[in-house]
């Protein structure tokens, strides 16, 4: 039950970096402006692959692993899934401050998938707590 949270932030984000990834078929991002300038600045790929494809392939992989651990939970489970989300967290923290004061442009897309990595930290510190 716990983990559900964190499986619909996950899916969520998902969804996010389909579209962005989708962006050059769909144009769902109006060219020129906020989320197509975001993904086709210097910062919208890591060692020459979209950020989006990042995404795709890292939410795919949380999905699986938080329904494995919600049917059958573990600690090891548990440690990939929290270890992740603090990562995470520090990534989107980064491509925040890049929007904000680098860029200065915001892509919502982008601004869902940071801040429900956000959203699960503080939700981590809870089931911590609890």
């Amino acid at each position: 039950m716990k983990y559900k949270i964190l499986l619909l932030v996950f899916v969520i984000s998902l969804i996010s970096s389909l579209i962005l990834f989708s962006n050059s078929l769909t144009g769902i991002c109006d060219p020129g402006k906020s989320c197509d300038i975001v993904n086709s600045s210097a910062y919208g790929s890591t060692l020459g692959i979209k950020n989006s494809v990042y995404g795709i392939f890292i939410f795919s992989f949380m999905i699986a692993i938080t329904l494995f651990h919600m049917k059958k939970p573990s600690n090891h489970t548990r440690r990939i899934i929290h270890t992740a989300v603090i990562l995470g967290s520090i990534i989107s923290l980064y491509f925040l401050y890049l929007q904000f004061f680098v860029i200065r442009v915001f892509c919502n897309f982008c601004l869902v998938i940071d801040l429900g990595l956000l959203i699960s930290l503080i939700f981590l510190f809870y089931l911590w707590r609890h």
